[in-house]
């Protein structure tokens, strides 16, 4: 597996990891609780099995067009009723396009995620996995009301079967194992 997703710039990271925080000083449901080197807040645009042949170079061609690109985070919500507790990201045209243009450039690959599909994609910073719908007020009270805005500045690819994280902007280096 291998996904496609946007890094925040640095205030965005962090307002995203003090919800995490706390979230979990609230004894909720947070992403804090993952310690994985690669659990960083993200926008994720794609998810395919592989990239077909030049994808790589095709996507990091695009980044460099197109980051650094602002965003603005708007309510959380619990996706699906019990499923991840998320804030939505308000989708802005330039990030509509780039994310389209991403699914163009991996149309041959094997195994697309539907749910990252155009049309059936759901922007958003995850907080919280397996969050309870009952739980949503309190998440909320304790997240914040704020409406944080920032930059995805950089864009990354995880391999799932060899757990490592590519950078896909140019001169990036080779992929970090995690």
């Amino acid at each position: 597996m291998r996904t496609v997703e946007l890094v925040c710039s640095a205030g965005l990271d962090g307002a995203v990891r003090s919800a995490w925080d706390r979230l979990a000083a609230a004894g909720l449901p947070s992403l804090a609780r993952n310690t994985h080197p690669t659990n960083r807040p993200h926008l994720t645009l794609a998810v395919v099995d592989e990239f077909p042949p030049g994808a790589e170079h095709r996507l990091i061609e695009l980044f460099d067009a197109a980051l650094p690109a602002p965003v603005t985070l708007d309510r959380i919500v619990v996706l699906d009723g019990s499923a991840p507790l998320v804030w939505l990201v308000r989708p802005a045209p330039a990030l509509t396009a780039l994310h389209a243009a991403v699914w163009g450039v991996l149309a041959d690959a094997d195994g697309h995620r539907p749910w990252h599909a155009p049309g059936a994609w759901v922007p958003h910073l995850s907080l919280a996995l397996r969050f309870r719908d009952a739980d949503l007020r309190l998440a909320r009270a304790v997240a914040g009301g704020q409406r944080p805005t920032g930059e995805f500045v950089q864009a990354r690819s995880y391999d799932g079967t060899d757990r490592t994280v590519t950078p896909l902007t140019a001169g990036s280096g080779s992929p970090r194992r995690a």
